[in-house]
């Protein structure tokens, strides 16, 4: 099926111009540029492309173009249009730019160069509408974590199979992958969820405040302490706490939380009576106690009490398709809370995004798209407004080949792993997987079918 261009242009002359010169690669339909007419070809006709002259005769300020680009824009925004414009009103021309046009074609108009113009619009849109296909409603995720990935499947699972008992589990993961987000789904989907949730840094609270802070104090227990104080244990009676980077907590402190576990009372400093309580545990780590156990730095009781249940979080880089899935999600969150028009990701900012290793994960995803959108100019996030430390491939792809390999064995090898990590990454999408390789659909193929790889090319979505 032929991709569908309305051009709208007031000169008869020019509309049969176009409508003949676009036929035979596109389904084309006209427009004098009455809004009426627009619109309604907009809702019929449907159209990907628009090629707009932006200086329509219908408003007496000379603005009707802009009007009708903006309005366009508004129903559709995946929608490319490219204004066409008279030497003398550049200045409208970047306007329209400004306010999302995909791009602009001074007069007079050569074909074959608007043709090319066309084709790179089409070619965007279609890696939108791909992106976009990630991120329907109900389709990204669960209990308030965004992700499709096979790993984030299993982490799901492990949610629903625990949300409903009351033992402890601990959650596992490098920093910023999402930790607190999972002990908050599992208090939300439990029988505590009218209950409160609390989250205590244990890395981030001064050791000699740490006891107090967790399990509050008595008036007069120290200098200071001009009054009773509850502990967070206390204040998450009746619901979930949450313990970050327990790792962190002092031995002294280990034995206090161990009590907690076996008898469920605590006994705030300078008291001498237990307080009982009804609470559930979740601790996370990014750390690995089973080393500290060995080093001596955390007491091994109180590993296997926290220990019952392990969630472990992936880290970024092994997600695959959840990279730009999130990407998305936060561009979708951040320019709604900034009152900014941003649909989408290029594809040099999805390039962008896959070559780098991400350190910092989820978190340090969420920094870089806000950035992103607060430097983007249009509509569109492009390569430029990803901010990422140069040289941060993922270096995914080493190659400990040994003296043998010769560079032709190298090269293939090399070609081999990269074809598998494109399709992990895009689930086997192949028009996804052959835009991140900067290659063909046809020379994916033939790459697939060299290496014996074809089976685990997918669908296209």
């Amino acid at each position: 099926m032929k991709p569908r261009l309305l051009i709208i242009d007031d000169d008869p002359s020019i509309l049969n111009q176009l409508k003949w010169a676009f036929a035979e690669d596109y389904e084309v339909a006209l427009s004098r540029g009455n809004r009426e007419e627009v619109f309604s070809l907009l809702e019929s006709f449907r159209p990907q492309l628009v090629g707009l002259d932006i200086n329509l005769s219908g408003s007496p300020e000379g603005n009707e173009g802009l009007q009708l680009l903006s309005e366009m824009l508004s129903r559709d925004p995946l929608l490319k249009v490219v204004v066409i414009t008279a030497n003398d009103t550049r200045e409208n021309a970047i306007s329209a730019i400004r306010n999302g046009a995909f791009d602009f074609y001074v007069k007079p108009i050569e074909v074959e160069e608007l043709k090319i113009i066309f084709t790179r619009a089409l070619h965007i849109r279609e890696i939108e509408e791909a992106i976009k296909s990630y991120r329907l409603p109900g389709d990204i995720g669960f209990a308030g974590l965004v992700g499709k990935s096979t790993q984030m499947q299993r982490v799901f699972d492990l949610i629903q199979h625990v949300a409903h008992g009351d033992f402890t589990v601990l959650i596992t993961g490098e920093s910023g992958t999402g930790k607190e987000l999972v002990a908050r789904a599992i208090h939300n989907l439990s029988a505590r969820k009218e209950g409160p949730f609390v989250a205590v840094n244990c890395g981030a609270i001064p050791e000699h405040l740490l006891e107090s802070e967790l399990f509050g104090h008595k008036k007069g227990a120290f200098t200071g302490a001009v009054s009773n104080k509850k502990g967070r244990f206390e204040l998450a009676n009746g619901g979930t706490l949450f313990l970050d980077e327990v790792g962190e907590l002092p031995l002294h402190l280990q034995v206090k939380l161990l009590r907690v576990l076996q008898e469920k009372v605590i006994q705030p400093v300078g008291s001498v009576e237990d307080v009982p309580l009804d609470i559930r545990i979740i601790s996370a780590t990014n750390a690995d106690l089973s080393k500290k156990v060995e080093e001596g730095t955390f007491r091994e009781d109180l590993f296997y009490r926290l220990n019952v249940i392990n969630i472990h979080l992936p880290p970024l880089r092994e997600r695959g398709e959840d990279i730009i899935l999130l990407a998305q999600y936060f561009v979708d969150k951040l320019s709604s809370q900034m009152k900014r028009r941003i649909i989408g990701l290029s594809e040099s900012a999805i390039e962008k995004l896959y070559s780098y290793h991400w350190p910092g994960n989820v978190r340090e995803l969420e920094n870089v798209i806000l950035r992103a959108v607060i430097l983007c100019d249009s509509h569109l996030i492009k390569g430029e407004h990803i901010q990422i430390p140069s040289g941060g491939s993922s270096g995914v792809f080493p190659l400990n080949l040994g003296e043998s390999f010769n560079l032709k064995r190298a090269k293939e090898e090399l070609e081999r792993r990269l074809l598998t990590s494109a399709l992990e990454r895009t689930n086997g999408n192949i028009s996804l997987s052959a835009n991140l390789l900067g290659i063909s659909r046809t020379q994916l193929y033939n790459l697939l079918e060299k290496y014996g790889l074809k089976e685990k090319g997918g669908e296209d979505e």
